[in-house]
């Protein structure tokens, strides 16, 4: 379990009834990570008031915002044949079950997303003079759609893929005026870690999208958010992820303004003068 679990239980801060919440966030993983405020409440011995004010003295909004990193960091410790087995026999139908799982997620992200963190991002993005994004595999989606549409709206935002020498050479040439946006949901390859870890060392500020509060990537980060990522098979989800993503264009659209109304037109006039559609 988390260090930040076994720190609270160690300086002595938590009261003894909340110290009993926390036992069982250590002692049994799955379950708190599955329990509703009520069900934690009841196996800890204690009311539902002094879960929530567990959950606050641990530095999270409440309750369901414990809950994501408790079930993400559980998910994080399985393969992916073993998510798969975490999640066997739970519905008959794993197509409805999919759309059930992003309807959760998003309801989810919607308790516990911090707006200001997002408007936060975007206005780094806005005044960045370059925003490179790296992901790796499927969990690079984000970042794909964040360089495709912010590109369109006149920043200079890449995505890159993980490792590699071209990585490298980009990062070299970044420094204090970038913005290095890193993608980390369920595992943290080494490569996107070697890059977080090179651009910490030319100053270059990082923001992290993960669905852990306690990732590697979040030690010194300049932007932190947080989003669910449970599916329903053996992989993540990235609906939410991808939703906060739409949340990060909207504001950058917004804080654009006329700006980004004249790139955007530009960038169709060049589609109809290259036939593109």
């Amino acid at each position: 379990m988390a260090d930040w679990i076994e720190a609270a239980l160690g300086d002595g801060r938590l009261g003894r009834a909340a110290e009993r919440v926390v036992r069982v966030l250590r002692d049994q993983p799955r379950f708190a990570s599955y329990a509703s405020t009520a069900e934690l409440a009841e196996r800890a011995g204690v009311n539902v008031a002094t879960v929530v004010r567990a959950a606050q003295a641990l530095g999270f909004s409440g309750w369901p915002a414990l809950r994501v990193e408790l079930r993400s960091r559980y998910l994080a410790s399985l393969s992916a044949g073993e998510v798969l087995a975490e999640h066997a026999g739970s519905d008959a139908d794993p197509v409805r079950a999919a759309v059930r799982a992003d309807r959760e997620g998003l309801r989810t992200l919607e308790l516990t997303l911090e707006p200001g963190r997002v408007r936060a991002l975007a206005a780094s993005i806005h005044t960045a003079r370059r925003t490179r994004v790296v992901g790796s595999g499927t969990f690079a989606a984000p970042g794909l759609q964040l360089a495709h549409a912010a590109g369109i709206m006149g920043y200079d935002v890449e995505r890159f893929d993980v490792g590699g020498t071209a990585l490298v050479n980009a990062l070299a040439r970044m420094g204090p005026e970038d913005l290095l946006l890193a993608c980390d949901l369920w595992r943290l390859p080494t490569a996107l870690r070697a890059a977080v870890r090179v651009a910490g060392q030319r100053s270059v500020p990082v923001a992290v999208i993960t669905d852990r509060r306690d990732s590697p990537l979040a030690e010194g980060a300049a932007h932190l958010l947080l989003v669910p990522s449970e599916g329903v098979g053996m992989f993540p989800s990235l609906v939410p992820a991808m939703s906060v993503i739409h949340a990060v264009l909207a504001e950058l659209a917004r804080i654009g303004g006329d700006g980004v109304l004249r790139a955007v037109r530009d960038t169709e006039r060049l589609w109809e003068e290259s036939e593109l559609f």
